[in-house]
């Protein structure tokens, strides 16, 4: 498939001008296929050659000012449109398009409890092309009007109001120009609520089966939903620019969300079947936040050309987080984002596959993807707030208004962005992007304090990187009057790094803790003294933030070779019994058992690991025995389970449908035993079978893969294999559920001549699949856990020679640096 080109799409902007999509669906034909005809109007400003993108089962017919073209013309994806002359043209598509089971173009799923059909798009970079033709780049907006026919039974959604004609005829209202893909379908026999609120109607959608589920959480999501709507039209001087506010929750979504102007859609695990804590309720609402932005920053002003993902995803990420603590009661969201989402960045920003936070030029939509990642989502967000605190919110405010008045309706670059907010304030705006947006690699920075006349200290900061910094500098003394452990915040310093003198800070603190409050983006390390008093008292400190901070600095140490893996282990275990903060507990908790006990700890060290966070997680379960922290107990027992060594205590609770004292086993925790149980090989096919049919979700159906890949037998390994390698009819999701449960650090001799089968095998399926599955390919059935220089070295050879689609190499790039990180922390 030939990939659109930056300078194809710059040659193309300037010759064509795209006014209008009339584009006519037709889902009735089967379960494999559906009708797309398209009328594009454009003008072409000169006599020329171009194309446009198309990716049929079979193109029946094509027309341009009424001229057939010869459909054996259609190479790949392009249908070439040669001869223009200048002026107005109209082309005429008909097609037949495949549904697809990947979470591209038009995916197609069956529900597998009542038999129900559902379709949705997802036309992200360039996957419009498997709906309906189109020039297809961002900056050929348009408007466009799309009629769907459906079976009757059935709702269509889009981007606007839609209504209904009668016998399965759908219309929806023209939109306003937007970018082709941002263009949203959803059709299938949903369950619905709706309202209304500031004149606009707002519905929320979901399957028919998970109608109990969603009703229940219908006005949380609507409280969510006006609360930020209001809040940004505080904040944009542009009121939202479209004529409604779906929100869709769809099945097999492969992002979290996608920002469809007037339809956002979800991952439908947001409608929740099982007990969650109020951090996870926390995450969708800053998922409603995060897509809600999107309405200015993306769909309403849009990025030239695909170098600038940033300006889309770091505003909405940044403008998520901020809108969501002063509109809503979860007001501690930047403790989630220290401490789960922002490790995301740093990992990434120091792998070779970095990249800057807007990077100079990206050459093709291929490359363009593989930029969706903590980079452009967790660093440019930390970037954005670290330009509040710099430049101020009103002048910030200011300059997004200024961008908005500018480009509405229309594409902006970096450049465009910049050179707004330089209009709001006397700052050298420019100057700040080039050392922050231009630049990749983490910052570090450490305290050295020094003793002057008098016993005053005062401090300098050693700063190893290039970008400057507006951080607070947090002093905390012991608090005498609690034993000890706690700690109490003596003054709170702002500072420039790099510094232009020492800064006084008085009498020696006990705890020096640069960047308290997260403002900016580094890694942060401290000095002997602190150090031991986050070893005795982190616990003790006042702020769930200023905990995230110190956290974030034992997790970046611990991968850099710096700290001991088992000093994490203890840190975590003499302080998460005494953590109030959930999305701490349950971020520590994941670190530690993701990365430490299963990647980091040696063989040899793995099982007193799994011992230390058992006993963690028993301590943290007796904690909340009285039932005032069902979020906290959650979490415990989750990992519990994930980490038990040994069989009998779960398997006793799945026996009786309860942990002593609660929760009752509702199917995401008895899923999560049994597929423990086929772990430690304490289960069997029988009991697989038995619990699929007493939940015989889709999510039950994941379950089950999970588990049966999980089971340690070559019968279930080969199976597994087959199932993902060969077959090619799992979809995403059931994909991604049984590389899951395929390897386990506890099976390593069993599925050891799988390693260097996985480099040859995935290289061809990401090439027969496509980019969706090659990631899932990459991030879930990598061979993570075989920690030694074989897998090392079979990664660089694949690398090397078997030429990987770009999604598969970065995740295999990705994937190897970590393996390496492993190896060297793993060095005594």
């Amino acid at each position: 498939m030939s990939v659109l080109t930056r300078d194809e799409a710059q040659t193309r902007a300037k010759l064509l001008d795209v006014h209008h999509y009339a584009i006519a669906l037709d889902l009735t034909t089967g379960d494999e296929t559906f009708e797309s005809r398209t009328v594009v109007r454009f003008t072409a400003r000169a006599a020329a050659d171009t194309f446009v993108e198309l990716k049929p089962a079979e193109l029946r017919q094509a027309t341009l000012d009424g001229h057939p073209l010869d459909p054996e013309t259609l190479q790949d994806n392009r249908l070439p449109l040669q001869g223009l002359t200048a002026g107005e043209h109209e082309l005429r598509i008909d097609a037949v398009m495949r549904y697809s089971r990947t979470g591209e173009g038009m995916h197609r799923f069956t529900d597998p409890t009542d038999g129900e059909t559902y379709v949705y798009t997802q036309l992200f970079m360039d996957d419009v092309q498997r709906v309906f033709a189109a020039f297809d780049q961002p900056d050929l907006k348009a408007a466009f009007d799309l009629t769907v026919k459906a079976p009757e039974d059935w709702t269509v959604l889009a981007n606007g109001i839609t209504t209904d004609l009668g016998d399965g005829h759908w219309q929806a209202a023209t939109t306003p120009l937007i970018s082709t893909y941002l263009v949203a379908v959803a059709a299938g026999p949903w369950h619905s609520v709706h309202t209304e609120h500031r004149g606009l109607p707002f519905g929320i959608h979901c399957r028919r089966s998970l109608a109990p589920y969603l009703d229940p959480d219908a006005d949380e999501i609507f409280e969510i939903t006006r609360q930020c709507f209001d809040r940004y039209h505080e904040k944009f001087e542009e009121p939202y620019p479209f004529d409604s506010y779906d929100q869709a929750f769809v099945p097999e979504f492969n992002a979290g969300a996608m920002e469809n102007p007037g339809l956002v859609t979800f991952r439908d695990e947001f409608v929740y079947r099982s007990a969650v804590t109020d951090t996870e309720r926390q995450t969708r609402a800053m998922v409603i936040a995060h897509e809600m932005a999107h309405m200015w920053f993306g769909d309403l002003v849009t990025l030239r050309w695909w170098d600038d993902i940033w300006l889309n995803e770091s505003f909405a990420e940044y403008m998520g987080y901020q809108t969501l603590t002063e509109a809503t009661r979860f007001t501690d969201t930047w403790v989630d984002f220290g401490v789960m989402r922002k490790g995301w960045g740093y990992d990434a920003d120091q792998r070779p596959s970095t990249h800057p936070v807007a990077p100079e030029a990206v050459d093709d939509t291929a490359s363009a993807l593989l930029n969706f990642d903590g980079i452009s989502y967790a660093k440019g967000a930390s970037a954005l707030r670290q330009l509040v605190t710099w430049l101020g919110e009103k002048d910030f405010l200011a300059g997004i208004n200024t961008h908005f008045a500018r480009h509405k309706f229309a594409n902006a670059t970096l450049a465009d962005f910049i050179d707004s907010l330089a209009s709001a304030t006397e700052r050298d705006v420019h100057a700040w992007a080039d050392a922050w947006l231009r630049t990749t690699g983490v910052d570090t920075l450490r305290p050295v304090v020094t003793r002057g006349e008098e016993g005053t200290y005062t401090l300098q900061v050693e700063h190893k990187g290039s970008r400057p910094h507006r951080i607070a500098v947090g002093l905390y003394d012991q608090d005498v009057s609690d034993e000890g452990r706690h700690l109490a915040l003596r003054d709170r310093l702002d500072l420039d790094v790099p510094q232009s003198t020492p800064q006084p800070i008085g009498k020696r603190p006990t705890l020096l803790l640069l960047n308290d409050g997260d403002l900016t983006y580094t890694k942060v390390r401290f000095d002997p003294e602190s150090f031991k008093a986050v070893t005795a008292s982190l616990s003790g400190l006042p702020s769930p933030l200023t905990r995230a901070v110190v956290w974030n600095a034992l997790r970046d140490a611990v991968r850099d070779g710096e700290l001991p893996p088992t000093a994490y282990l203890d840190a975590a275990r003499t302080h998460l019994p005494h953590e109030t903060d959930l999305a701490l507990v349950q971020g520590v908790l994941a670190f530690a058992s993701t990365y430490v006990a299963d990647r980091y700890a040696t063989p040899e060290q793995r099982p007193a690991a799994l011992a230390t966070l058992s006993s963690l997680c028993r301590d943290l379960i007796r904690r909340t025995e009285d039932g005032d922290n069902p979020g906290l107990r959650l979490i415990a027992v989750r990992h519990c389970i994930n980490v038990a060594a040994h069989p009998d205590t779960i398997a006793a609770w799945l026996a009786d449908g309860t942990v002593p004292g609660g929760p009752e086993l509702d199917p995401e925790l008895r899923w999560r035993v049994l597929a423990r149980l086929a772990v430690l090989g304490a289960t069997d096919e029988t009991a697989i079978a038995a619990e699929l049919a007493r939940d015989p979700s889709a999510t039950g159906q994941e379950g089950a893969a999970r588990c049966r890949a999980a089971l340690p037998t070559e019968e279930a390994k080969a199976q597994a294999w087959e199932a993902m390698f060969t077959r090619d009819d799992l979809s995403n999701y059931l994909f991604t559920a049984t590389a899951q449960g395929f390897w386990q650090p506890e099976q390593t001799d069993l599925v050891r001549p799988y390693v260097p089968r996985y480099y040859e095998d995935a290289v061809a399926l990401a090439a027969r699949r496509g980019p969706a599955i090659a990631e899932a390919a990459g991030r879930w059935a990598f061979p993570d856990h075989a920690i030694d220089e074989d897998n090392q070295a079979l990664g660089q050879a694949c690398l090397r020679d078997a030429d990987p689609i770009p999604a598969l190499r970065r995740k295999l790039v990705d994937q190897l640096d970590d393996l390496g990180r492993a190896l060297r922390v793993r060095q005594p």
